[in-house]
């Protein structure tokens, strides 16, 4: 590759094909999916390389922490991401990106934001803090005599506030900024998708809870390090954003790095902005990925950078009132090879037993047949997965039509 020196230092230029295999190998898309059964051993793997696996309530298709392994693995036994959180706690849930689940080797790189919650933390959490502290303590030691318990358990009156996401009562305000505190974690959530709090020291490994508590800025270096590792190649935002770094704390720590030789300056051709690389990450000649992609997969959670390396617009569509949606509710991007060539609004009817294709869109200047052969295979193998008899593909979006022809029941618009 050739460089051009910039303030001094050589900088080298990527093609922007480069960058988009880096970051697809980055996120374990170069691998091909395992031959045979899927574990806990992979799904741990998958997990110690992203870093962050967000978390989201909806299950109109899958609870969305499910489908980053389905991606990337394949098929594979739900149960056994779960008892990698329930039971080993070798994964924790905490605020990283969003509601995430995370390795526990992360957990001290993350207690000098349990440690400034007041700071962090969002406003109805820390003004009950504030105006009740008696009330907080109550319920901790609730927890430490009786625990673990969920915040149905508290019995505390709902707020009336209709439409409102966020309407906790007291008693699971507490327990969240008990949570946020890292004095209590989650031990598992419940099928209804309901956490389960208990006491941390009771929770985590032994070893996590006695490994020393880094100095602030070491932890957020470690932890744009590893954003880095989990992004291949990415702006100074990207890192920061990956587990939502203040810009001040997070571009010292960039520094540093840069300075230390761990991440190197790089002009990505059609960015336009500064970007860095990870020195050690993959440079794969092809990328041969084929996988439905969750809107909150870490892969393109970051809106500007899909567009930055993928070319592809995406938004999710769920809070636009349903006739000025373009796409559909719940809407996926169907990546292959190394490009993100379609999109799909799925829904699983589990009453009826069916995977819904409520809308198939195809990009500009893909090879349309090929593309939905590809896609109905993949629609096939998680219809499977997710233990729905069949395929239905409603004639709605211009691929529907190719789609139905390729393996999906086609129904009307």
């Amino acid at each position: 590759m050739s460089t051009v020196p910039v303030q001094g230092m050589p900088v080298e230029r990527l093609p922007a094909a480069l960058a988009r295999r880096i970051a697809l190998a980055a996120q374990g898309f170069a691998e091909s999916r395992p031959a045979g059964p899927v574990g806990t051993r992979q799904l741990r793997r998958m997990v110690e390389r992203l870093a962050v696996v967000q978390i989201d309530s909806v299950n109109v298709l899958s609870r969305s922490h499910y489908l980053p392994a389905f991606s990337r693995l394949g098929a594979y036994p739900r149960a056994s991401l779960d008892e990698l959180t329930a039971r080993r706690h070798a994964v924790f849930e905490y605020w990283a990106h969003e509601a995430s689940f995370l390795p526990v080797s992360l957990h001290p790189h993350l207690r000098w934001r349990m440690a400034a919650a007041e700071e962090h933390a969002w406003g109805n959490m820390v003004r009950l803090q504030r105006e009740r502290p008696g009330y907080v303590a109550e319920v901790l030691d609730r927890v430490r005599e009786a625990g673990p318990l969920k915040a149905s358990d508290l019995a505390e009156p709902k707020p009336e506030r209709p439409g409102t996401m966020w309407n906790w009562h007291a008693g699971k305000v507490a327990l969240e900024w008990l949570f946020f505190t890292g004095a209590v974690t989650a031990t598992h959530r419940t099928t209804a998708f309901e956490k389960v709090y208990d006491l941390t020291e009771r929770v985590l490994p032994p070893d996590v809870l006695r490994a020393p508590t880094p100095d602030p800025a070491d932890a957020v270096r470690e932890l744009v390090r590893t954003a880095a590792r989990a992004l291949g190649v990415a702006t100074e935002r990207d890192l920061r954003d990956y587990f939502r770094l203040r810009p001040a704390a997070a571009q010292a720590a960039l520094a540093e790095l840069a300075d230390a030789g761990e991440l190197q300056a790089v002009d990505v051709a059609g960015w336009g902005v500064p970007a860095w690389l990870d020195p050690t990450a993959r440079r794969p000649r092809w990328i041969r990925a084929r996988a439905l992609l969750s809107p909150f997969d870490s892969l393109i959670w970051e809106r500007p950078r899909v567009e930055r390396v993928f070319g592809f617009r995406y938004r999710l569509e769920i809070y636009t009132p349903a006739a000025q949606r373009v796409h559909g509710y719940y809407v996926l991007p169907f990546l292959l090879g190394d490009a993100l060539v379609a999109r799909v609004d799925l829904k699983a009817d589990r009453q009826a037993g069916v995977l819904r294709v409520q809308s198939a869109h195809a990009e500009d200047g893909v090879d349309r047949p090929a593309v939905a052969v590809a896609l109905a295979e993949e629609l096939r193998l998680m219809a499977d997965w997710l233990e729905l008899d069949d395929v239905m593909v409603v004639d709605r979006g211009d691929l529907a039509a190719e789609l139905g022809l390729a393996g999906g029941t086609l129904l009307a618009g």
